[in-house]
C-alpha cells in the first residue's frame, strides 16, 4: 500500500490559537522568562530624569481620578509616590543597587545544611502593581564557601524590589545563590500573601501562596524532607 504523503504544513500548529489575551491572562500568574523583562534603554535615564516623568504621570492619573491636587494633602502625592518607586519598592530593577556579597572559607568544614527561615520581604504583582508579602525560607550546603546571613536577607529584597511573579522571585534567588555559592545544592521556599487576590478580584483573604525551589541534594528525599520538617520548628 502506497504511504499517504504529508505535507509540512498540514503538521504545523496555529500557535495563535494558544496565546492569551491580557483579560485572559487576569489574575493568573504568567512569567515569561527567569528574567525581569526589561527594554535596551531601561537606564538610559538618571534616577532623578525617572523621577520627574513618573512625578508627571501619576499626576495625570490622580487628575483623571478626579482628585484635587491643591489639597494640602494631595499636593505632593504625584512626587512621593515617583521617590518611592524609584528609591524603593523598585529599585531591585536597577543591578546598580545589587547587593555586596562577602562570602567565607567554610573553615569549620561544616557539610551539612544551612537554613535561614522567616525571611520577610514586600514585593508588588507585576500585573495589577499590588503588593505581595510574605517569608523567604532559604537552604544551602557549602561547597567551600559560606556567605554572611544578612546577605540572604539583601538578596532576597533585592530581587523583591520589583514588579515580580512569584514564580520567578523564587527562581531568581536560587540561582543567584548557585552562582555566587558555587553550588548546585540551592533550597527556596517562599510563602506568601498577594494583594491583587485579597483586596480585589475575589477578595479571599485567607489564602497564601507557596513556590519552591530544590536543587541538587535537596531533590532527595530525605534531604528535601529534613529542609522542609525544619520550617515548622
Amino acid at each position: 500500500m502506497k504511504q499517504k504523503e504529508i505535507s509540512l504544513n498540514s503538521l504545523l500548529i496555529d500557535t495563535d490559537r494558544f496565546l492569551l489575551t491580557d483579560e485572559e491572562i487576569g489574575d493568573n500568574h504568567v512569567a515569561t522568562s527567569i528574567e525581569t523583562p526589561m527594554r535596551e534603554d531601561a537606564f538610559v535615564l538618571s534616577d532623578a530624569e525617572k523621577i520627574a516623568k513618573i512625578e508627571s504621570h501619576f499626576r495625570e492619573i490622580m487628575l483623571t481620578l478626579g482628585l484635587d491636587l491643591t489639597d494640602d494633602s494631595l499636593r505632593g502625592t504625584p512626587k512621593r509616590v515617583a521617590k518611592m518607586y524609584v528609591e524603593e519598592i523598585f529599585n531591585g530593577l536597577n543591578p546598580a543597587n545589587e547587593p555586596k556579597v562577602a562570602l567565607f572559607e567554610n573553615k569549620f568544614g561544616y557539610n551539612e545544611m544551612l537554613i535561614e527561615k522567616n525571611i520577610s520581604f514586600y514585593s508588588n504583582c507585576e500585573h495589577h502593581f499590588v503588593p505581595i508579602m510574605g517569608k523567604t525560607h532559604i537552604a544551602y550546603i557549602s561547597s567551600g564557601q559560606v556567605i554572611g546571613l544578612s546577605k540572604l536577607n539583601r538578596i532576597v529584597q533585592y530581587f523583591a524590589k520589583r514588579p515580580q511573579v512569584q514564580e520567578r522571585l523564587t527562581m531568581q534567588i536560587a540561582k543567584y545563590l548557585q552562582r555566587v555559592l558555587k553550588t548546585e545544592h540551592v533550597a527556596v521556599f517562599i510563602d506568601a500573601k498577594h494583594l491583587c487576590v485579597s483586596s480585589r478580584g475575589v477578595k479571599d483573604d485567607a489564602t497564601s501562596t507557596i513556590t519552591s525551589y530544590y536543587g541538587g541534594k535537596f531533590q532527595e528525599d530525605n534531604t528535601k524532607r529534613e529542609f522542609l520538617d525544619s520550617l515548622h520548628n
